[in-house]
Parts: structure tokens; sequence; C-alpha cells
């Protein structure tokens, strides 16, 4: 069995970049990149076929990680490709639940399409999205590599717990 998970935000080039990286690096740590791979994606075209914005690589290499992957927009094909498609924020959401139903004719199902903060346990205000940082400043960049750094691990623990890994 082969877990494919999809992250996905407006650019592909802030959120779900270093939510894919940090995830692959907790699968590494433990041991599962035989049966979870990960990728990224975007809603929106803006960016396709750039790196990551330079401020996200910044932050992603002051914490031993290493960005290569090319900005690219989420497609039909990603529906059946992948077992969990999770969303940086609730605009995403809706966006990734309209191609959904343009491409393959349904929307999907919360089961395995949902909000990556829901993993978070440590939510602020109970927010349920990662923040965008685009706009901001090296901390806000900081916040977002901490809060899917810590959603990675309790998303772990999911797929292991209802997978049987």
């Amino acid at each position: 069995m082969m877990l494919k998970i999809l992250f996905v935000c407006t650019g592909n080039i802030c959120r779900s970049p270093i939510a894919e990286e940090t995830f692959r690096r907790a699968v590494k740590a433990r041991g599962l990149q035989r049966v979870i791979q990960c990728d990224s994606a975007a809603t929106h075209a803006y960016h396709i076929g750039d790196l990551p914005d330079p401020r996200t690589r910044k932050n992603a290499e002051s914490h031993g990680l290493q960005l290569t992957h090319h900005c690219r927009k989420l497609s039909g094909e990603d529906f059946s490709v992948f077992d969990y498609i999770v969303a940086m924020d609730y605009y995403n959401m809706e966006n990734i639940q309209t191609i959904s139903a343009r491409s393959i004719g349904i929307k999907q199902s919360e089961e395995n399409c949902f909000l990556y903060r829901k993993f978070d346990n440590v939510l602020q205000n109970k927010v349920m999205e990662v923040p965008d940082p685009y706009y901001g400043n090296s901390n806000n960049f900081e916040e977002v590599y901490q809060i899917v750094n810590r959603c990675a691990e309790t998303f772990i623990d999911f797929l292991i717990d209802k997978h049987h890994l």
C-alpha cells in the first residue's frame, strides 16, 4: 500500500512547499518513505514552474531543509492519484472543491480533503488555517514553518492509525 498526500495552497510558493518538505522529513524520520509519498500544488497558476518564494526557501534552509519543488497547478488527475488532498486555508479548500467538481464531477469528501491545521495540537484561538505569509516578514514564514512542522507529526500519527502502517 502506498499513500499519496498532496498539500495545496494558492500559489504553491509559500505554505504548501514547506508543508510538503516538513512532512517528507517526518515520514523519512519514521522510516515510512516506502509507504507514504507527498507533493504540493497550487489552486492558481500564478507561479507555475517557479521555485518556492525565496523567503520560504531561506526559512526552510534555516531548519535544514532544501526546497527544490517547482510550482504546479492542481489538476483533475490529482483527484485520482492522491489519497489525501490537504488545504492550507478555507479559500483553497473552496477552490479545491470547485476544481474537483469541474474536473471529475464531484466534490471531495471530508475524509480525504481537509484543512491541514486540523492536525495542529497548538491551535491558537481555534484558527484552523495556516496563515499566508506572502505579504508578511520573516516572522510570518517562521510561524508557518512551526505550524506545518507540528501538523506533520500528528498527521503521520493519524495515517499510521487509520491505515495500520
